[in-house]
């Protein structure tokens, strides 16, 4: 939780109104940090009339979703899921984003990014991200290609197949390889466009309160010079979530500290959520993030077999990355191994540790250590059941169902000990949907809002998590949040 050299501010300790000698400058609305969910909330305060700068501390902007895939969780009868034959409706979407969402989410949340979703995707087409109308049937990570449209999620797996009719919702920009920069890049050349000022290399460091406990503006690093800018409508704090720094992560998120590859900029160091707590806002879903090791691709990896260290299955293997990850951490205690047969196995994109590979089942049950018996038990009942084309036990879908009969067989190391596992988290302020951070008794913290990782947003478990649902949820409360904003009364 280092501090900025330059300055002896803390995030978690605001700075009195009366403190401040002269302002350098003012805005209406004051947005810190630049991802997606900063430049939707700037987008929409310029677009509803309000004088709007935006505070980066980097040296161009995009965050966490400039790194990512730029997958984005849209439905409800999309362009692209029209021109590609799929049938999807704002009830069967919220059916299923309701559960992809998690158990602690907000079904006010969840109401309101469902029934917006095609509004919201031809906001992503107003700033100019193009989509193309296709669909890339194999089940990635991401397209490799520039095709569109994805199960991005658990959709077809079941629990989630039997509770609503499985329709791909992930939308990939129109590029090959990854599209989360090339989304930034259109949201900063709609805010120039906008007159919206953008001020890099910017590190706000606090927040400024009145005597009334309303936010009025925020103090930040400039030219290795302090400098207090003044928000006479509200501050907007997009600075991403806390998966940088270490000890918020040990403190709040324990399993996430178990991971090995953090996934975020460099921005996602808690700071917007300490500035929060320091002006009485409350944290919530702390303890929660996404985790994953990424088994497939190959499509053919989803054939194996997961086993803990008992030889025991224990999820259905078609399950969305995070969800099996999440299995493997909570009901495998992390130790994992995915059994494949000489007919499936192929190269996957993270060099997995070969535990052992046997000419039987019952001589890798031996060199794993297991009980004896129990993985050729737990073989025996699965080649049986695929035969069938019916997995009695976890319900994996029929078309991934195949007996692991090819020797040699081997075992690949999932374990989180002994692999890449990545994760970001998935807490932070509370907020109104509309944006207003909210104190522990559901107050409103006056002229403060919160969007992206910086808050507690869409979705708010990875073991349910569908991919692309981190760019759609903080982009649209970002733009909920630059419109309350814009649209409060002066400070």
């Amino acid at each position: 939780m280092s501090d900025s050299p330059t300055s002896k501010a803390l995030p978690s300790r605001p700075r009195d109104a009366k403190s401040i000698e002269s302002w350098s400058e003012e805005s209406e609305v004051i947005v810190v940090g630049l991802g997606v969910a900063g430049g939707a909330a700037a987008i929409e305060a310029a677009r509803t009339g309000a004088d709007t700068l935006v505070l980066e501390r980097a040296t161009r902007g995009g965050g966490a979703t400039a790194l990512s895939e730029g997958t984005i969780y849209f439905g409800g009868g999309t362009r692209v899921q029209k021109a590609t034959g799929f049938d999807d409706s704002i009830e069967n979407m919220t059916t299923h984003v309701r559960a992809a969402a998690g158990p602690t989410s907000d079904p006010e949340k969840v109401r309101l990014y469902c029934e917006n979703s095609l509004d919201h995707f031809d906001f992503f087409c107003s700033v100019g991200v193009e989509f193309k109308d296709t669909y890339y049937e194999e089940k990635v990570i991401f397209p490799p290609t520039d095709d569109c449209l994805i199960y991005s999620g658990n959709e077809e797996a079941h629990p989630f197949s039997e509770e609503s009719p499985p329709v791909p919702r992930g939308h990939k920009p129109r590029r090959e390889g990854s599209a989360g920069g090339y989304i930034i890049e259109c949201m900063i050349e709609t805010l120039s466009d906008l007159g919206v000022r953008i001020q890099n290399e910017t590190r706000v460091e606090t927040l400024v309160r009145d005597e009334s406990g309303r936010i009025v503006g925020v103090v930040a690093i400039v030219d290795g010079e302090e400098r207090a800018i003044r928000a006479t409508r509200g501050v907007i704090l997009t600075t991403g979530g806390f998966i940088m720094n270490k000890e918020m992560v040990r403190h709040y998120a324990p399993d996430l500290a178990k991971c090995n590859y953090p996934i975020g900029s460099e921005g996602c160091d808690g700071s917007g959520i300490r500035m929060g707590l320091g002006v009485g806002g409350a944290a919530i879903n702390m303890h929660e993030g996404l985790m994953t090791t990424p088994y497939f691709p190959p499509t053919s990896h989803i054939q194996g077999v997961l086993v803990n260290q008992q030889g025991q299955r224990f999820i259905n293997e078609d399950c969305y990355h995070g969800r099996v990850t999440g299995s493997v951490m909570q009901k495998a205690e992390g130790r994992a191994y995915l059994i494949v047969d000489d007919s499936i196995y192929g190269k996957t994109m993270v060099p997995y540790k070969m535990a052992a590979v046997e000419e039987t089942i019952g001589e890798l049950e031996k060199a794993l250590e297991m009980p004896e018996g129990q993985l050729v038990h737990t073989l025996t009942t699965y080649n049986e059941d695929a035969e069938r084309g019916d997995d009695r036990l976890f319900h994996k879908a029929p078309k991934y169902l195949k007996p692991l009969v090819d020797a040699p067989f081997a075992a690949l190391d999932l374990s989180v000990d002994r692999s890449l596992w990545a994760a970001f988290t998935l807490g932070g302020l509370d907020t109104k949907s509309t944006g207003e951070v909210l104190t522990v008794d559901g107050e409103i913290v006056p002229g403060l809002y919160a969007a992206g990782r910086a808050s507690a947003g869409l979705t708010r478990s990875g073991r349910y998590y569908a991919s692309g649902m981190s760019i759609g949820g903080s982009s649209f409360f970002g733009r909920l949040a630059g419109r309350t904003a814009a649209s409060a009364t002066q400070g």
